[in-house]
Order: C-alpha cells, then sequence, then structure tokens
C-alpha cells in the first residue's frame, strides 16, 4: 500500500537487463520502497539490434512488485534518454509535488530513500533549495555530510514541481544568458571542469544531455542543490553499455549504508569550502596533466581509443 508521504520514485530503462535488475535489488533493499510508487519508463530499441535486449527490460519490469505501486510506460518509438527524462518528470510532478529521480546504471544505499524523503520533507517550502542529490564520487573527507551549492548532480536526484517550472530545455538561450552574464567561467567552477563546453555542445548536436541543461537552469535562477557528502549512490555505467559514460574509476564512489541525517542548513547559502573541494577534485582528475597520464597509460596498455 502506498504512503502519500513517500514521493514517487522515477525509473528511466532502456537496454541494459542486469544493470536494471541489480538497480531495483538495492532499490527494494530500502524499507521506504514497499509503500512508494514507482513509474517506470522504458524507451523502445533504437534499431533491431537494441530489440532483444529492450524486450528482456520491459518483461522484468512488468513483473516487478515490492512497491506501494507500479506503472510501467513503454514508449513505441526510441525517444533517447533527454527527452524521456524531460517528458517522464514533467509528467509525474503534473500528479505530485516531488519525485525522486533514478537510471538503470545506478546501485543504492539502503538508506537512500530514507535521505531523499527526509531531504524533500524538510527543504519543501524553501525556494532556494531545488534539488537533492546523494552521490558523492570526490571521497573528500572534508566535505560535511550535507552542504548546499550550485551544482547539479543526475545520479540519484529529486526535485520539486516548483523547482522544476525553472528548467529551460533551450540550451541556446541558457548559454546565452551565462554569456552575458559573465557566468560561464563560475559555471565551470572556476575553469575546473567545461560545464559550459557540455551546454555548447548540446547546443551544437554533439550531445543530448538534459543533466546540463537543468544544471544552467537552477545556476542562472541562483537556485542551491542540497548535496549529500557521504554517497549513498553508485554509478556502475562506466563499463561500456551506456550511450553517454566515459571516466571509469574517476566518478567511483564509496556507498555509505548507514542513514545520513538530514538537518536544516541555516542560513540557505552555497558552501564555498564544498565549492572548492569539488574544484580541487575536477582539477586533479581533469587537468591537462592528468588527461595526458591518462592517455599515456592507455597507449601503453593499446587501447587508442578517444
Amino acid at each position: 500500500m502506498t504512503n502519500p508521504a513517500y514521493a514517487p520514485i522515477l525509473l528511466f530503462v532502456y537496454n541494459r537487463p542486469a544493470h536494471t535488475r541489480r538497480l531495483v535489488e538495492s532499490l527494494q533493499r530500502n524499507p521506504e520502497a514497499a509503500a512508494s510508487p514507482l513509474f517506470v519508463f522504458s524507451d523502445a530499441p533504437r534499431d533491431e539490434a537494441a530489440r532483444p535486449a529492450v524486450d528482456e527490460v520491459r518483461r522484468y519490469v512488468r513483473s516487478l512488485d515490492g512497491f506501494g505501486q507500479v506503472e510501467v510506460t513503454e514508449r513505441t518509438d526510441n525517444w533517447g534518454l533527454a527527452r524521456s527524462i524531460i517528458d517522464g518528470v514533467t509528467s509525474v510532478l503534473r500528479r505530485y509535488d516531488r519525485v525522486i529521480v533514478l537510471e538503470d546504471d545506478l546501485v543504492l544505499s539502503p538508506a537512500f530513500l530514507r535521505f531523499m524523503n527526509d531531504a524533500l520533507e524538510t527543504y519543501k517550502d524553501e525556494p532556494r533549495v531545488g534539488h537533492i542529490q546523494a552521490c558523492d564520487f570526490t571521497q573528500d573527507p572534508a566535505l560535511p555530510d550535507t552542504f548546499l551549492i550550485k551544482w547539479t548532480g543526475s545520479w540519484g536526484w529529486a526535485t520539486w514541481r516548483r523547482a522544476w517550472q525553472l528548467f529551460d530545455p533551450d540550451g541556446r538561450r541558457l548559454l546565452r544568458r551565462l554569456e552575458e552574464r559573465g557566468l560561464t567561467r563560475a559555471f565551470d567552477f572556476d575553469g575546473a571542469y567545461r560545464y559550459t563546453r557540455m551546454l555548447r555542445r548540446q547546443v551544437e548536436g554533439k550531445n543530448d544531455s538534459w543533466a546540463i541543461r537543468w544544471n544552467a537552469s537552477l545556476f542562472l535562477a541562483d537556485v542551491l542543490s542540497l548535496n549529500a557528502g557521504r554517497s549513498l549512490v553508485q554509478n556502475t555505467g562506466f563499463d561500456g553499455t551506456g550511450t553517454h559514460c566515459g571516466g571509469g574509476g574517476l566518478f567511483a564512489s564509496t556507498l555509505r549504508t548507514e542513514p545520513l541525517p538530514v538537518a536544516r542548513i541555516s542560513p540557505v547559502e552555497e558552501n564555498q569550502a564544498a565549492r572548492r573541494a569539488i574544484a580541487r577534485y575536477y582539477r586533479r582528475h581533469f587537468g591537462f596533466w592528468a588527461k595526458a597520464l591518462r592517455r599515456i597509460k592507455r597507449t601503453l596498455r593499446g587501447d587508442f581509443g578517444a
């Protein structure tokens, strides 16, 4: 039976049955799952080669139980992840005032749903907080358990209807506003990571990222994200099976299994020390010399890919 205190969970799947099963099993280890509504969005195969794996995923998600309710949407055309997520989040937020969003390549802590629901309730009426993120890949012990920051991670996240109304799907307009306001360097963690380039490539049709547009939308609105400094999510998608994957162990995280308390942060302002910590991580792993060293190591292994 569904508990109205628990946010609906949105799960986006495609053609990775093993990943999907692993994610769902980790989700079911959260005590709150049994009373949470689950909405699954299954994209259609891009081509005939993908059809058997898509069909296998669909058979699996149709059989799911152990949730308050399960509703499966099977796309009849291949929408791609960005269009599917934008439509799925928008449609469910017409019915509910908050959502928790997952993709099929995640593994969750048994404390994940408790944290997300606590955070959604704690900040439900705080307009300066628009996003909850439960994955930390820096593994920096200097980070507090939770902190506020102008940056939206997309691996295990949540939001409210009021915040999603700020989402602007027009990447060209977002890029123009960042440039006109002189915010591109700040958006890039003071040049530590090329988020502006990612947005520009979305505008040019070289990627189809919904996440960079969500990140830019809240950044421009000066709206913060509550982030977890102890990871309740692991991303297992850097194994070559995903469409938009890369980075391997650079984004590895240590999964915390104990509950992560949510205390309201006051004043509601960005944690500058946390921002500097993430910028340090980006510089250490994505600076010129770090990338050159990785390229040399790949060459020595006989990996001549990009």
